[in-house]
C-alpha cells in the first residue's frame, strides 16, 4: 500500500497574480484544499478568514511583503515564490519578515517534494532544505559567494550549514 503524501489534506493558499501558476500549482498539489488569490485584497481577506497548514505566495504583483507580514502574524508557514524578485534583497527582505522560505518560479517543479519534506521534517527546515536543494541554482543565479557577500546572510545560513552537516540519514 503506498504511503500518502503528508500533503494529504492540508489547507493551503496560494497567492500569485498568474491564473496559469495558480491552475498549475492547484494540480500539482490536488491531494490538498487549495484557496487561490490572484490579488492583494483577496488574498488578504482568505488570510483573515481561514486557517492554513502552508501559504504560498508570490512577491510582485499581490503585495507580497505585505501578505507575508500578514501571515506570519497569523501563525502560517510562509514560503514565497518569485521570478521578477529572485535578487538577494528580495531573498533577505523575505528572511527577515519571516518566510519559512524562498523558491524561484524556474524551480516550481521542486516546490511539492519541497513541501512535503519540510512537512515532513518540520518547517523550521525550510532554509536548510532549501540550500540542500537549490544551492547550486543560487551559486549560478547569485554567483558562488553569494553567501559571503552580505553579512547578514552569511550569519543566517551558517546556522543552517552546520545544522545539515550534523543530520543523520
Amino acid at each position: 500500500m503506498p504511503s500518502s503524501s503528508p500533503l494529504e489534506n492540508k489547507v493551503v493558499l496560494m497567492v500569485d497574480d498568474e491564473p496559469d501558476i495558480l491552475e498549475s500549482l492547484s494540480e500539482e498539489l490536488g491531494m490538498c484544499l487549495v484557496h487561490k488569490a490572484d490579488n492583494f485584497e483577496t488574498a488578504r481577506q482568505h488570510l483573515l478568514s481561514y486557517t492554513y497548514d502552508l501559504v504560498v505566495l508570490d512577491i510582485m504583483g499581490v503585495k507580497g511583503f505585505e501578505l507575508l507580514k500578514l501571515a506570519v502574524a497569523k501563525g502560517f508557514p510562509t514560503i514565497m515564490l518569485t521570478a521578477h524578485a529572485l535578487t538577494l534583497e528580495a531573498l533577505k527582505k523575505s528572511i527577515k519578515l519571516g518566510a519559512v522560505s524562498f523558491v524561484p518560479k524556474e524551480k516550481i517543479s521542486e516546490l511539492k517534494p519541497f513541501l512535503e519534506e519540510m512537512l515532513t521534517n518540520g518547517v523550521k527546515t525550510g532554509w536548510s532544505r532549501l540550500l540542500g536543494r537549490l544551492g547550486d541554482y543560487f551559486n549560478v543565479r547569485f554567483g558562488p559567494d553569494w553567501k559571503e557577500k552580505d553579512q547578514f546572510l552569511k550569519d543566517f545560513f551558517k546556522e543552517f550549514e552546520k545544522d545539515s552537516g550534523d543530520e543523520t540519514p
